[in-house]
């Protein structure tokens, strides 16, 4: 080590030279490395801790059979339902379905909370005219509108893209139009002092400030439209992961039910790991860009 440490050698013109400092650069770099790695793996420990616990003590649950396998299914047959409804399609038809209408949803209600949130947050008026109105709006839960729209649009696929569409719009606005209010001032007096048009403030200025706190709101929205996508499907739906649910719990097989709580589980735990993913890339373009 310090024969490493003190090593002198020679370059192409016969000068010696101290490596010490490469040494030192790449031993502090891989320290970072490893520590970095170190406390990923731990996360990782910690984050699998909790289900490990549960599914040991499900585990034991019904290998002794404190409750009956028509409540409380062992986890070898939900995972044996598991791979049969995946085998024969009727899993991942479901899956896609309601995937489909998280689609919609988000297209609609996202398209509409952006316009709306702009509006809002770039005129005074809009605010005055329109805000109040959002504000009594966004205090009903989508549950509450459920009655209504089945009224005006009966039970069939419009009522399920309406009310999911409700539950990413409220998240959506509220993120736009924050955003836009907060944009820092001293940006907007650059725009002043270059002179730029309002369709240029809102391009080179607004934008590229507002938008980090935009996609934020579309996570929030995504995942908002998920959970009420699979109560709107427990309410009235023949079809999507919702209805699968329903159709375990009317054939009293319990093992279809737990494996869809568990795929509710996963398909959202996945989309928030994405739209995370997506938002940390707005974030650092936006540090490059100002």
């Amino acid at each position: 080590m310090n024969t490493v440490r003190a090593a002198l050698v020679k370059d192409a013109n016969g000068f010696e030279s101290n490596v010490e400092p490469v040494v030192s650069t790449r031993w502090n770099q891989s320290t970072r490395l490893l520590a970095v790695l170190r406390q990923v793996v731990l996360r990782a420990l910690l984050g699998v801790l909790l289900p490990a616990v549960v599914l040991t003590v499900w585990y034991v649950a019904t290998d002794r059979q404190w409750l009956p396998e028509q409540i409380l299914p062992a986890p070898a047959l939900v995972w044996q339902t598991f791979l049969e409804l995946s085998q024969d399609g009727e899993l991942p038809n479901n899956l896609l379905i309601s995937l489909e209408r998280i689609g919609w949803s988000v297209l609609y209600g996202g398209s509409a909370a952006l316009l709306l949130g702009f509006a809002i947050g770039l005129s005074r008026r809009a605010y005055d005219y329109l805000y109040p109105t959002f504000n009594l709006v966004a205090q009903f839960p989508v549950v509450g509108w459920i009655p209504l729209l089945m009224i005006f649009l009966g039970i069939d696929e419009a009522l399920k893209i309406a009310a999911v569409s409700l539950a990413v719009f409220v998240p959506v606005l509220v993120a736009t139009y924050k955003s836009v209010l907060n944009v820092p001032v001293h940006l907007l007096e650059v725009a002043r002092v270059y002179e730029f048009s309002r369709l240029q403030t809102l391009q080179k200025i607004i934008l590229p400030a507002a938008l980090p706190s935009v996609v934020s709101g579309l996570r929030q929205g995504v995942m908002q439209a998920w959970l009420a996508l699979v109560f709107v499907e427990l309410l009235a739906s023949s079809e999507g992961i919702g209805y699968l649910m329903v159709w375990g719990r009317q054939l009293m097989q319990m093992d279809i039910v737990f494996m869809v709580i568990a795929v509710i589980g996963v398909v959202g735990l996945l989309l928030d790991a994405v739209l995370k993913w997506v938002e940390q890339h707005f974030n650092q373009w936006q540090r490059k860009a100002f």
